[in-house]
């Protein structure tokens, strides 16, 4: 089966601590590596974690302070170096412009990775893959752009309905590209023999307090990475720097219908032995599966 999980490289908030790097999280789906947020140190959490620069297909930005792009530099030039040649899209939005620049070129290197520049400056769908992948607006203090990547939905074979039109082997593959079959004179089609599939969901939503684009990047998601900057404690901090406490983050996956939700960029002012309290309180209102993310961990994509 393909490999589809969540490969966390970094999990604090504007500066990395002794236990927290900077963000940084790379979604594997199928053939695809979507790296979001490369703060600080993301090169190394990749050696760290067995992951090749060379996977990275996608760079999504969801705004540029520091600890959401600071790494962007390093990553652009560690594509040339380790010789992609295949275009890698990235995302970022429009208004920051001046600083992707600035990123792209802040040293003297021999660019070859051809770098495909995606600038956002509406909500919607953009362009890219076999993967649909569409931003929302986040109510931040500066632009910020939520991701939602969706699997196109398929459908599913039903080996009982096979043996139910006598068909095996080769002619699944011939109806499920033609649509149908003809076998004895009487024709099948993939409707009588499958039944629809959804096709997974990821929401990455960073950096925002609770805002309708928030809620609508994440309806239905099979995973949804919600920021969890503050404990409930600490609301009202929480609301003057836009940001999300764990309880909203929580909130956010129960009224969405989110399966599994990970949080994630934690203040430095919570020691990494208090982790669990982001969890409780995420759980006290979101009855799902809740990781609390920690640096080089792995997190699957909950099958379907």
């Amino acid at each position: 089966m393909s490999q589809r999980e969540l490969v966390v490289l970094g999990t604090a908030s504007q500066t990395p601590t002794r236990h927290r790097n900077h963000n940084a999280y790379l979604l594997r789906f199928d053939g695809e590596g979507l790296l979001f947020d490369p703060g600080e140190g993301t090169q190394r959490q990749l050696l760290l974690a067995g992951v090749a620069a060379t996977q990275i297909t996608r760079i999504c930005v969801t705004h540029f302070h520091g600890d959401h792009s600071l790494g962007l530099a390093g990553i652009i030039q560690r594509l040339s170096l380790d010789g992609v040649t295949r275009p890698v899209s990235c995302y970022y939005p429009a208004s920051g412009q001046v600083y992707f620049d600035r990123l792209r070129h802040a040293t003297s290197f021999h660019e070859r990775a051809p770098l495909v520049q995606v600038p956002l400056a509406a909500e919607g769908p953009v362009p890219g893959g076999p993967l649909l992948m569409s931003v929302r607006e986040l109510d931040h203090r500066i632009d910020c752009y939520g991701y939602r990547v969706a699997e196109p939905d398929g459908r599913r074979i039903l080996p009982e309905r096979l043996a139910e039109h006598g068909l095996s082997g080769p002619q699944v593959s011939q109806v499920q590209r033609a649509g149908s079959i003809t076998v004895d004179g009487r024709t099948v089609s993939l409707e009588q023999i499958s039944e629809p599939r959804r096709g997974q969901v990821f929401a990455f939503v960073m950096d925002t307090r609770l805002c309708p684009g928030a809620y609508e990047l994440a309806a239905g998601a099979d995973l949804l990475v919600a920021e969890s900057t503050y404990l409930d404690a600490d609301r009202d901090m929480a609301q003057r720097f836009a940001h999300l406490t764990a309880r909203q983050a929580g909130q956010l996956a129960a009224e969405s219908g989110v399966r599994e939700l990970v949080l994630t960029h934690f203040s430095q002012r919570y020691p990494v032995e208090e982790s669990e309290r982001f969890r409780e309180e995420a759980a006290a209102v979101f009855d799902g599966p809740v990781h609390v993310a920690q640096d080089l961990t792995r997190i699957p994509l909950p099958p379907r």
